[in-house]
């Protein structure tokens, strides 16, 4: 067995990319086309920054500590982000159904599909295996189960440059960036690519997030961009 199997990976992930991520849909969230919000404008973005904030105050520089209060305040931040997100693709589509002004539609399609792939990205990531910090410090012996297999988790037996970066060899962990690509993939293909869901709760989860995303391309920004035409 590798050494690396003992102990956890080390260089805790940095705070900035999930941090940029978030600030992104909150600004996709704040420009929204009026017709497509339910509550003020900036209830749900003063919401997400003071969760942020509380976020980045226990861990402003890399994820290095995790409490149990600041790992739900991470869920329910992401929750928020998708909940608010789904709201505003369901008055998307009745806005369809009472032909819309086709401008604020395609925006509109445009601002929910992105900001579909960045919540569910960040819902992935405080999931699998325990969490950001979780996963970088235990050993692989008592991490919680895997809800996602990467391709680095299975080609350990691959060419020797390809096996080099495995799970099994490099001791490799998943960081923001490949959930990010996870929920990009799924909201574009409508189903799993390179990553596969291991779990019942993942498979739900990229479910909804794939079905979510086929109604916005295929209903929403078709009927958007005709309505411009």
């Amino acid at each position: 067995m590798n050494d690396d199997d003992e102990r956890g990976a080390g260089g805790h992930e940095h705070r900035l990319p999930p941090t940029l991520a978030v600030l992104v849909a909150i600004g996709l969230y704040t420009f929204l086309p009026d017709s497509l919000l339910l509550a003020p404008r900036y209830v749900i973005p003063a919401i997400e920054v003071v969760l942020l904030a509380a976020l980045i105050a226990t861990n402003p520089w890399r994820l290095t500590r995790e409490t149990r209060w600041s790992g739900w305040v991470a869920i329910i931040q992401c929750g928020l982000l998708i909940v608010a997100n789904m709201v505003s693709l369901g008055v998307l589509v009745h806005s369809i159904a009472h032909a819309g002004s086709g401008k604020d539609l395609l925006y509109g399609g445009l601002q929910v599909w992105a900001t579909n792939v960045i919540g569910f990205a960040l819902l992935y990531w405080e999931m699998d295996r325990g969490g950001p910090v979780r996963r970088r410090e235990a050993p692989r012996s008592q991490l919680p189960p895997a809800d996602w297999r990467f391709s680095q988790d299975e080609n350990h037996d691959a060419a020797a440059e390809v096996a080099r970066t495995s799970s099994i060899t490099s001791n490799w962990r998943p960081v923001f960036i490949d959930y990010l690509y996870l929920s990009l993939t799924n909201s574009s293909a409508f189903s799993p690519t390179d990553t596969m869901p291991l779990t019942s709760r993942a498979k739900l989860l990229m479910g909804t997030q794939a079905s979510a995303a086929l109604l916005t391309s295929l209903l929403v920004v078709a009927r958007a961009v005709g309505a411009l035409g």
